[in-house]
């Protein structure tokens, strides 16, 4: 049985689907939307199969696709730039760590230019949202996958100046808002210790602990609602609350897990008369020096794609 032209042509695009819903995730800095604008990039490449060339690498191509398929769907959308925090980002969400391992690289694509931590940390992703579409565009295929400034150009359809121009005022941007320490590639042991010291103080619900871990102008946010929690006072409230008893009356038990290549805690919940652990939050800490300085709290959505139990 001989396979068709079509099937081999959508085989050959098959493979990078995956680094492909993280571009279109930095773009768009929410999980359930990049998947649709890559079944989108895939459409669009299917329509447009009869121009693709073979002197055209089919990875450049995709990421033309993809790229401009976002700029259309951010101008249908229609966001408000943040001024700054994740509480002003509702449509911001997390990327399973599992899923970014399946991001296999290329050859023409190196794993440290797919998913750098630096580029993937939810930090990033928030400061990026302050750019326009198009200077976005640039920055990503500039400095995060490293084209050179024809190809981005030609990617645009934009002159090399202004992809050169559009790309300085993306950078002064970012200059003001980023952080300028590089994240190793990966939680690193300390995070790791700080992270176990976090599940710990939180399954004793001991909050004296909790605040132990975190710095004195810590800060919480909780996309999608638009609620921001800063200063050891405010989040020792927010303990109160979940240790105290009523809504969140139980015991609580905490997986450790990773997204965007940061340390992060799955929450179970059994509440008073209740036999099983169920699904609560999802927490992701952000550390400077020897401190948590912030966390970031999701719903529990993203627990199937990060492995974990139903329930416990």
């Amino acid at each position: 049985m001989t396979t068709a032209p079509d099937d081999d042509f959508a085989a050959r695009l098959a493979p990078y689907r995956r680094e492909l819903h993280v571009h279109c995730y930095r773009m768009l800095a929410n999980f359930d939307e990049a998947e649709d604008l890559v079944q989108e990039t895939f459409l669009r490449a299917w329509s447009r199969r009869e121009t693709f060339g073979g002197e055209l690498r089919v990875r450049a191509w995709l990421y033309r696709i993809a790229t401009n398929a976002c700029l259309d769907a951010l101008r249908r959308s229609r966001r408000q730039a943040p001024t700054g925090s994740y509480a002003e980002i509702p449509w911001l969400q997390p990327y399973p760590d599992p899923l970014l391992d399946e991001a296999a690289p290329s050859e023409e694509a190196p794993d440290a230019v797919v998913v750098a931590r630096e580029t993937i940390e939810l930090a990033f992703l928030a400061a990026i949202q302050l750019l326009p579409p198009r200077q976005r565009a640039v920055l990503i295929l500039r400095d995060v996958l490293e084209w050179s400034a024809a190809e981005t150009a030609d990617a645009l359809d934009l002159t090399v100046a202004s992809a050169n121009s559009a790309l300085q005022r993306a950078r002064a941007t970012l200059e003001q808002r980023a952080s300028r320490d590089r994240p190793a590639a990966a939680p690193s042991p300390y995070e790791q210790e700080l992270l176990a010291r976090f599940v710990d103080a939180h399954e004793r619900q001991d909050a004296d602990a909790a605040l132990a871990a975190v710095r004195d102008d810590i800060r919480v946010t909780m996309p999608p609602y638009p609620w921001l929690f800063e200063g050891v006072e405010a989040i020792a409230g927010l303990l109160a609350r979940a240790f105290g008893g009523g809504e969140f009356g139980g015991d609580w038990r905490l997986l450790p897990t990773a997204v965007n290549r940061m340390p992060a805690a799955a929450s179970y919940l059994r509440r008073d008369g209740d036999t099983v652990f169920r699904p609560m939050k999802l927490d992701v800490l952000r550390v400077e020096g020897d401190r948590i300085a912030e966390i970031t709290t999701f719903g529990p959505q993203p627990f199937a794609a990060l492995g974990l139990p139903p329930s416990l």
